[in-house]
């Protein structure tokens, strides 16, 4: 007797079904609200993670669920609500709106249909979710792009095994072709070099360029992690294009929780200390983030802003991140590119005429051949 199936398909496949390629964005994720409820639903799946957490899964269980989702949740709706807009969560909207801008530019410039979708790794909309609609729209052919610059186990890492997680379900994975990091990607640190000149521009240049990374455990890259040192690269390439010395830059580390060393040094350390040192006037970049959302909004433009200030600091301004800019979208576009190539709907002379012709003839050899 056949067992059930573990796998799912596609009921009802026809073999006219128009093949196509996406390109799918993978950001981190956000509470659906900033509430207490919303926020401890979002961080019991983003903290359960293996991949974020690296403790026995009994002991951090323990931890996680009798202390952790009892106290943080309140805490971190109230740095929600404090950059949460009309529209939703910043990082949502931001994210939405560099697909649509995406879709729209891979529109111009692939002759063949390649559609951009959005989905997160902690949230919705789900990765699971966004691959079977893909799957059931005829994509055959799929790009992840992950919207980390630098590669770490605890983001990147992460959306594969979520990524592998899903496809082993499916009885057809589509091919699969995946984007591991752009921490030197020429045009991503181009347009990062000209936000941070255009900001100069308008508001005038402060003594310091501070660019603060997403931290993470020191034990984590001494087992392997690249991404200290994708992290390191980005800030000498940037200050490179920039044309400044290496005084005139600082590169720290955001976000520590808990007890454990982190990479150092710490952006709100260092934030608090540099008044004293006769930096009074400073300029944050968070290089990491390819949107804005809570760890650049209310962690460095408000809160870090308040310690700078009340350290005796005068001026702390933030530089936003790339977010739909132009700059990012080219960017972005011209990598997907670079990994697609091969694909047929990037080919010159892919003719849609021709296509839906070669689907019609396998609908009747398919037919044909059912029939005999």
């Amino acid at each position: 007797m056949p067992a059930s199936s573990h796998y799912t398909g596609l009921a009802g496949y026809a073999h006219d079904t128009p093949a196509r390629a996406a390109v799918l964005l993978v950001n981190l994720g956000t509470p659906e609200a900033a509430t207490p409820k919303a926020v401890r639903e979002y961080l019991a799946e983003f903290l359960s993670d293996p991949r974020v957490i690296e403790y026995p899964r009994w002991l951090w269980q323990w931890v996680l669920h009798g202390v952790v989702l009892r106290v943080r949740p309140k805490r971190s709706a109230h740095a929600y609500a404090s950059i949460w807009t009309d529209a939703g969560s910043p990082l949502r909207t931001h994210s939405e709106a560099l697909a649509a801008a995406l879709q729209r530019t891979l529109g111009d410039q692939c002759a063949g249909p390649v559609s951009v979708d959005l989905a997160m790794r902690y949230g919705r909309p789900a990765l699971r979710e966004r691959i079977t609609a893909l799957q059931a729209a005829g994509v055959r052919r799929l790009l992840l792009l992950p919207l980390y610059p630098q590669y770490s186990a605890t983001s990147t890492g992460s959306v594969l095994d979520a990524m592998a997680d899903t496809i082993k379900r499916l009885r057809w994975p589509p091919e699969l072709r995946v984007i591991n990091d752009y921490h030197d990607d020429a045009a991503h640190l181009d347009a990062l070099a000209d936000s941070v000149r255009r900001h100069w521009a308008v508001q005038g240049r402060g003594q310091k360029l501070l660019l603060s990374f997403h931290g993470i455990p020191r034990r984590y890259v001494l087992g392997g992690d690249p991404y200290y040192c994708q992290c390191q690269a980005t800030a000498r390439l940037l200050r490179e294009r920039l044309g400044l010395g290496a005084g005139e830059v600082l590169l720290t580390f955001q976000s520590r929780v808990g007890r454990e060393r982190w990479l150092q040094p710490a952006t709100d350390a260092t934030l608090r200390a540099l008044p004293a040192q006769g930096v009074k006037r400073i300029d944050v970049l968070c290089p990491g983030f390819a949107v804005d959302c809570l760890e650049t909004l209310e962690e460095i433009a408000l809160r870090g802003k308040a310690d700078f200030l009340s350290a005796g600091g005068t001026v702390l301004h933030y530089i936003p991140a790339l977010n739909s800019g132009e700059a990012q979208v080219r960017a972005l576009a011209a990598l997907a590119l670079r990994h697609m190539a091969g694909w047929p709907e990037l080919a010159p002379d892919f003719n849609p005429a021709v296509h839906a012709a070669l689907q019609a003839s396998a609908r009747e050899r398919a037919a044909h051949d059912c029939n005999r």
